[in-house]
């Protein structure tokens, strides 16, 4: 499927069937740039964030007709079998303005092998967070932790993060990676999560429902 049709369906007719889901607070795309593809496939094409009250609220959800449009419609567009569905809580490093034009960078986030979930969490908040969020280009910096609920079962989650930042542009972006913050929180990703550069991706954010 051309990834242009991938992102116009997306957005058009597949958000139409989202908007009718019950409990939905907010609900967010974010589609790689074009350029990004220059270089092959992405790790993703992109990325839904749904936010609910509790997870009572997507238990419900779950039970609804709507729910199961959604699904249906998935079909049309949306390769299940790449699918990586994570919950989780969000913890706001910078509470800065999300750019009007700005880029949004999504890294996921792969934990130290043998490192404890709740352990890692905490050093990426309390220790890694501060330490990312001194990169002076950086607009908003925002961590969404794995529901440590989920490693009570199997199979275990895809990922255990993700790490999100927002800034005014691209060149802002690689600009921010020149700066001697820049190194140090690269330096510091060893601490906490596997010794290789995170999956990440360069996207432009859309807000279906604010």
């Amino acid at each position: 499927m051309p990834v242009e049709e991938f992102q116009a369906y997306w957005r058009g007719a597949h958000a139409e069937i989202v908007k009718k889901l019950p409990h939905v607070k907010r609900y967010v795309q974010s589609h790689p740039l074009l350029r990004g593809y220059s270089k092959g496939q992405l790790v993703y094409d992109g990325l839904a964030e749904i936010w609910v009250e509790d997870t009572n609220s997507l238990r419900e959800m779950a039970e609804t007709s709507a729910y199961n449009d959604v699904v249906e419609d998935e079909k049309h567009f949306i390769d299940r079998k790449r699918v990586a569905l994570i919950l989780t809580e969000e913890h706001i490093m910078k509470d800065g303005l999300v750019p009007a034009d700005g880029v949004k960078n999504i890294e996921l986030i792969t934990r130290k092998t043998g490192m404890d979930a709740e352990i890692f969490q905490r050093y990426w908040r309390e220790i890694h967070g501060p330490i990312a969020s001194k990169i002076p280009t950086l607009k908003r910096y925002v961590q969404s932790h794995t529901k440590l609920s989920g490693y009570r079962r199997q199979p275990q989650p895809t990922w255990d993060g993700i790490a999100i930042t927002w800034f005014d542009s691209v060149d802002a972006m690689r600009s921010g990676a020149t700066t001697e913050a820049y190194e140090n929180t690269r330096a510091d990703e060893i601490n906490f999560i596997e010794d290789r550069k995170p999956a990440h991706l360069i996207t432009k954010e859309h807000v279906i429902i604010s």
